[in-house]
């Protein structure tokens, strides 16, 4: 699996680049281990990291220096966590959002200055792990509740299982997948989110010589926040 990151730069705020990291850690905390250590190649360290197929053992999240974690409460088998870095909880304040779902949880970052020289105060991070499923919307969790407006910066990621020609056009799909990840991407657009991904820009390659690298992996911004993003890579060697 390769990792998709955003960040905002701001050369003027105490964090001249607000990097967030998205990885599916396929329940593997060696994953887990090989991914956080690899930030030590990147210029800024991430300071919120969306983890999808979290690996816990006995229902308890793996810890790394720096971070506190966060995932979705009992019952249920979360799917996901986010990663903290302590250094911003330092300088801004952080709280949880629920959403009745063992597949989705969001964290609000608050700062009374202003965040990446903007004129809003807040950014809602969203991590999110859809499942397929035997009846529609075909996917764990409706679009609606993924996206929803907000006036202030929303980013909405994760490995959402969807093959989708903007993410990558290259694929051949078949009418049941395209009708499917269409539904989403029309709900995202209608709010209305722009989506990061670069087209062709692969998120996730398989571990045997048959099949293709797909981009399952994507990212969502709100019209608040999609002006101010940087850039929307895979940087990192994989990690899976």
């Amino acid at each position: 699996m390769e990792n998709l990151f955003t960040h905002y730069t701001d050369s003027s705020a105490v964090f001249p680049s607000f990097l967030i990291i998205q990885h599916n850690c396929l329940e593997s905390c060696d994953v887990f281990l090989s991914l956080f250590h690899s930030f030590t190649m990147l210029p800024h360290p991430p300071l919120l990291v969306a983890i999808q197929d979290r690996p816990s053992r006995r229902s308890v999240l793996p810890t790394f220096p720096g971070f506190m974690s966060f995932a979705p409460p009992p019952p249920g088998r979360p799917r996901v966590a986010i990663y903290v870095s302590r250094t911003l909880n330092q300088h801004v304040a952080c709280s949880t959002i629920f959403h009745d779902s063992s597949e989705m949880l969001s964290v609000d970052v608050f700062s009374p200055e202003g965040l990446f020289g903007s004129p809003h105060y807040s950014l809602r991070v969203t991590s999110v792990y859809l499942l397929r499923t035997n009846r529609p919307p075909y996917r764990s969790i409706p679009p609606q509740r993924i996206v929803s407006f907000l006036s202030y910066p929303h980013l909405g990621l994760g490995d959402f299982n969807l093959h989708h020609p903007l993410a990558d056009p290259c694929r051949s799909l078949c009418e049941r997948e395209f009708i499917i990840s269409t539904h989403y991407f029309d709900a995202v657009f209608n709010v209305p989110y722009h989506v990061l991904n670069t087209p062709v820009v692969y998120t996730r390659f398989p571990f045997d010589t048959v099949s293709r690298p797909s981009a399952l992996d994507l990212a969502f911004a709100n019209t608040a926040l999609s002006p101010l993003v940087a850039s929307s890579d895979t940087p990192l060697p994989s990690t899976g």
